[in-house]
């Protein structure tokens, strides 16, 4: 698939394209938390390298594709986003996810491996246990199994969902239906074994987060054969949304050694 000179986001609901930029010399690609939508990554571009190209995963069922049916599990996801991906290799691509969302971009990014070689150069996973560390959960202790009430009150303790949207009961019935599914795909996900990624790997945590211990986070660095880089920043499991700038900087050192290490092949 070819792109405009500005790299463009190409014509699908699965990309949303938040850092127009003139002569893009490297794209980041970020991957939202359970319920969350493309929109919370909208203002990440500011606090990004200027030859850096923003597009962030807009999953099925939330904001603007609320009516789309969810997808039945992690690895149909993951297949469907990297069917989009990998039509756009004009630039050399860093993957971010957020919890859920370090899962999915960890898959995508196996995946491309095979189907679009040497185009991701990096991945960035925060808030997210390495896929080997993931313990099979108990029918009785999952979340996505829950009354509303007991979501809301998971999400609350986590400190994700915005002020005031889970306390109106328009707004809740909205939001609550993606977060149970994509509480569903992370807690039916186990990574199916593989070769490692030939590529580098940064983990990213909050030091007070009580979902996720550190030494858990840490092991991301066997899921890899490149360099790694461990970052603890202060908060908990959404510490990203108030250390931002600290975030986009640690993404924005990623960027500009990928860039530096020559475009992608073709």
């Amino acid at each position: 698939m070819l792109l405009s000179a500005t790299g463009d986001a190409p014509a699908t609901p699965w990309i949303r394209n938040y850092g127009a930029r003139t002569t893009p010399r490297t794209r980041l690609v970020c991957f939202a938390h359970s319920g969350g939508g493309a929109s919370f990554f909208r203002n990440w571009a500011t606090g990004l390298p200027d030859d850096c190209q923003l597009w962030a995963i807009q999953y099925p069922g939330r904001e603007d594709r609320l009516d789309e049916p969810f997808l039945p599990d992690m690895g149909a996801l993951a297949t469907a986003i990297t069917g989009r991906l990998a039509r756009c290799q004009d630039l050399p691509l860093v993957l971010f996810g957020h919890s859920m969302g370090a899962s999915v971009a960890y898959e995508v990014a196996r995946r491309m491996a095979f189907r679009a070689p040497g185009t991701v150069r990096h991945l960035i996973v925060s808030g997210r246990m390495a896929p080997h560390r993931q313990p099979v959960i108990p029918a009785s202790e999952m979340t996505h199994l829950r009354s509303d009430q007991e979501i809301v009150d998971r999400l609350t303790a986590l400190g994700g969902s915005l002020p005031g949207v889970l306390d109106d009961p328009d707004l809740r019935a909205l939001v609550l239906p993606a977060v149970r599914n994509d509480y569903r795909l992370i807690e039916s996900y186990h990574a199916r074994p593989g070769p490692l990624l030939p590529i580098a790997i940064t983990a990213l945590t909050g030091d007070a987060d009580d979902g996720v211990r550190p030494e858990d986070v840490r092991a991301w660095e066997q899921s890899g054969s490149g360099d790694f880089t461990f970052r603890s920043f202060p908060g908990g499991h959404f510490y990203l949304i108030r250390r931002r700038a600290d975030v986009t900087e640690e993404i924005s050192r990623v960027l500009r050694s990928t860039t530096v290490a020559g475009p992608a092949s073709l």
